[in-house]
């Protein structure tokens, strides 16, 4: 058994790095009206993964608008002056194909699973929404209204969405990251029509996407396609660049939330860097020594150990400009914030000032290049990876250096990261605790 696991094991490696040699098939075509197409042929299996990356997210919303990058991932599905609500699903579905979307603070992504007999098929519904999306009045109350119910979901009703929400607009007093994905609630309620053209008309222009094609397609053939259906859509003004710089912050902030929550929560939100940064390698290894796995130091200590929490958890946000690195803990019921922030403090502490052993570095670096390669294993897992760095990491060539990137971080990297950012004056600092119900309440 030991030796069948050793050889799956070495066959799984060999693959991956085959994969990565493999980006020399990469190929990238400008389009005249400046919309980017990059191709990775990968005939494995006759099914492509296609992600249109749209650079557009919240810090591109201003107050009155907040939320209006997510509401068109819903919109784009609701029908064009050539074809009805739901038409788009249907046609896709038809064909074998299935669709998602995501917004971020950078980017609204647009995704299509399909056979490689529906990639014309694809092309001209794609270029369609983009041509001829439609803004009936009824379809736009409807969504509305599905918005709201989405923010009440994620956010007015979810503890930890309702402190991260607070935590981040906090944490930005100039940038537009303050702005929440979902938007404000007012906003939401506030939109016009002429909101949503004016919006719609600066950021889904063709010079303003790059779109992904992953699996078994021929690049020549998606070029073709793509003059056909693509190249027609007129290029725009690209929209006003975002000048506002983030000032540094001078000393720690705080948010207290209330609620009636079974569970208290601590988040921290340091200031970190952008997506194309060179220390983001670093970064992300060090997270992972924290909360990565059972032997992780906070999971170690904190929960294991010291029992102060019940959970520990981060993630990096590197977008276009610099963003947060969140360390998030929950605490048991009638759980001590004091004491486990304070233990908190502790280690983050030792780590700026120690540093990290270099078995912690190993493991860390073993776990993220094997996460890269398990998602490099699919079309799927490809079309992220090679959007994410052709978009936010500073260019597609830098995803064949990506294991490499890791490989070269040392212990004196995650120190010098450590002390650089997580200090208490780069944070904010979020707590929930539990409010006093009306039968607590003498």
């Amino acid at each position: 058994m030991m030796r069948a696991s050793l050889l799956l094991l070495l066959l799984f490696v060999s693959a991956a790095h085959a994969q990565v040699a493999g980006t020399d098939k990469i190929q990238s075509v400008t389009l005249a009206n400046g919309m980017t197409i990059i191709v990775w042929p990968d005939p494995d299996i006759p099914n492509v993964a296609l992600y249109n990356w749209v650079r557009v997210g919240s810090r591109n919303e201003v107050p009155g608008i907040t939320g209006l990058a997510h509401f068109f991932e819903h919109m784009m599905f609701n029908g064009t002056s050539t074809r009805a609500p739901g038409e788009f699903d249907r046609q896709l579905e038809a064909a074998g194909a299935n669709n998602n979307a995501s917004t971020s603070n950078d980017v609204t992504i647009y995704k299509d699973w399909f056979p490689r007999s529906a990639l014309e098929l694809v092309f001209d519904l794609e270029a369609d929404r983009l041509r001829n999306l439609a803004f009936d009045p009824k379809v736009i109350e409807s969504e509305r209204g599905v918005v709201y119910s989405e923010r009440r979901l994620s956010v007015d009703d979810s503890s930890f969405g309702r402190l991260m929400e607070q935590v981040q607009a906090a944490a930005f007093v100039a940038h537009p990251y303050t702005n929440p994905t979902i938007g404000w609630p007012s906003d939401i309620e506030g939109w016009t029509i002429d909101d949503l053209k004016t919006f719609f008309a600066s950021h889904y222009a063709p010079n303003n996407c790059t779109m992904i094609l992953v699996g078994d397609v021929d690049p020549k053939q998606v070029f073709t396609l793509a003059r056909k259906y693509f190249e027609p859509l007129p290029r725009q003004e690209p929209p006003e660049p975002i000048r506002t710089r983030e000032p540094e912050q001078s000393g720690e902030r705080r948010v207290t939330v209330e609620a009636e929550a079974q569970t208290p929560l601590l988040q921290f939100a340091y200031h970190g860097v952008a997506g194309n940064d060179a220390r983001v390698p670093a970064l992300e290894l060090l997270l992972r020594i924290l909360t990565d796995g059972d032997a992780s130091r906070l999971r170690r200590s904190l929960v294991e150990e010291q029992k102060v929490a019940i959970s520990a958890d981060s993630y990096l946000d590197a977008g276009f400009d610099p963003g947060l690195v969140w360390l998030f803990l929950s605490l048991p019921s009638g759980g001590d914030l004091q004491q486990a922030e304070k233990a908190f403090d502790q280690q983050i502490d030792r780590i700026a000032r120690e540093g990290v052993t270099v078995a912690e570095l190993n493991r860390a670096r073993n776990q993220a290049i094997a996460d890269f390669w398990r998602e490099l294993a699919t079309i799927d897992g490809k079309a992220d990876l090679l959007g994410s760095y052709a978009v936010l990491k500073g260019g597609h060539q830098k995803l064949a250096d990506a294991p490499a990137a890791y490989e070269r971080v040392t212990v004196d990297e995650i120190k010098k990261a450590a002390a650089e950012l997580l200090r208490p004056t780069n944070r904010t600092v979020g707590v929930l605790r539990a409010a006093a119900t009306a039968e607590q309440t003498p």
